[in-house]
């Protein structure tokens, strides 16, 4: 949060660099977490329209909700493992241009800051007080929009699908297990639909974004 100033009021925003990690567990757990209910839901309903064996339909959904998990982890580890690996790359090329061109390396971040708006002799300076303090986060961030302190877990984000997944693909298959049999698939098609607006909305809390858009 940033500091209050003297006749200004202090706004609660993400100021740390956190947020884009944070963003990530976010974008994994929703996408999780809504295919988990679609996915699932698709099926007991699918089960349940064909057989009135409950057995057989939570069979079913017990298998769509493992075969589903695991697809959506490795899914995921593949994704962002591919990105994670992209990034180090990238940063790997940066570090070996400022040892071989260091100057080359400050007057293009120089230009970069220039052509965000600041005069040549402020962009000067900023360039080179960052570069004295750290110039491989200083060119990833400006030139590469990297954090090389903070790159996203291919586990992780795995992990957090894994799990948003599992609690998502739960919610069709209790309400079809325990519903009775006359209306477990009208049950279960609202208990969906309320999972999917309740994803939205938790999603634009963390997310801080406006609800009504969520």
């Amino acid at each position: 949060m940033s500091q209050p100033l003297d006749g200004v009021e202090a706004r609660d925003e993400p100021h740390d660099d956190s947020l884009g990690a944070r963003l990530n567990w976010l974008r994994a757990g929703v996408l999780g977490a809504n295919d988990g209910i679609v996915s699932t839901a698709g099926v007991v309903v699918g089960f349940a329209s064909a057989s009135d064996d409950r057995g057989a339909i939570v069979l079913a959904g017990i298998a769509a909700l493992a075969a589903g998990a695991m697809s959506m982890a490795a899914g995921e580890y593949v994704s962002v493992s591919t990105q994670r690996d992209s990034e180090r790359a990238l940063i790997r090329l940066e570090k070996q241009e400022l040892r071989d061109d260091p100057d080359g390396e400050l007057e293009e971040l120089t230009r970069l800051y220039e052509a965000k708006g600041l005069t040549r002799g402020l962009a000067s300076d900023v360039a080179r007080e960052l570069t004295a303090q750290d110039a491989l986060a200083a060119h990833a961030e400006v030139e590469l929009g990297i954090d090389p302190e903070n790159l996203t877990s291919p586990w992780h984000a795995a992990g957090a699908s894994m799990v948003a997944f599992v609690v998502g693909a739960l919610l069709p298959l209790l309400t079809i297990s325990f519903s009775p049999e006359k209306v477990r698939i009208h049950v279960t098609v609202v208990s969906v639909a309320a999972a999917l607006a309740l994803t939205g909305w938790v999603s634009a809390r963390l997310g801080r974004s406006p609800v009504p858009r969520a």
